[in-house]
């Protein structure tokens, strides 16, 4: 199974994006990952809904070929990190090729994303910027795949 992590735009704030590189690291020695930044080519003067909808369009274009997609989503189902393990540990037994992770723009995923989602993932009731989300996932997948390899990083 393979994690791809999909992305609109660069992450513009230096330690998040060091962050970012360094649990990017970790989780490649333990399975096959990928960060892919889409371009950010949808204009900020859109209505917010427009902008959204558009954001959905390039992000469902990056993940076509995914055989499972997890969006973020702050409505999305909460899970503590042994049970975030154990549906890491569900998909590889299912088989999976591969997952992918979408973290939508500063105003959130479209309801096209959410509705073509296989599972949609809650880091937390609180709100974080979506490039700090960005780290906080890539950190919660390394801690689960942690759990899940029996190794001492979770304690």
């Amino acid at each position: 199974m393979k994690f791809v992590f999909l992305f609109l735009g660069r992450t513009t704030v230096e330690y998040l994006d060091a962050g970012i590189e360094d649990y990017l690291g970790r989780l490649r020695r333990l399975v096959p990952s990928e960060v892919v930044i889409l371009r950010d080519r949808v204009s900020k003067s859109l209505p917010a809904e427009q902008f959204k909808l558009r954001e959905a369009e390039q992000l469902l274009h990056g993940c076509r070929n995914t055989s499972f997609l997890v969006a973020l989503d702050a409505s999305g189902t909460s899970l503590d990190s042994v049970a975030f393990a154990g549906c890491i540990s569900d998909w590889e037994e299912r088989g999976l090729g591969s997952v992918h992770f979408i973290v939508g723009g500063h105003l959130g995923l479209h309801r096209n994303v959410l509705d073509r989602a296989d599972f949609v993932l809650s880091l937390s009731a609180m709100t974080f910027t979506h490039e700090m989300v960005r780290l906080i996932l890539l950190e919660q997948v390394y801690r689960a795949c942690m759990i899940k390899a029996g190794r001492a990083y979770h304690n």
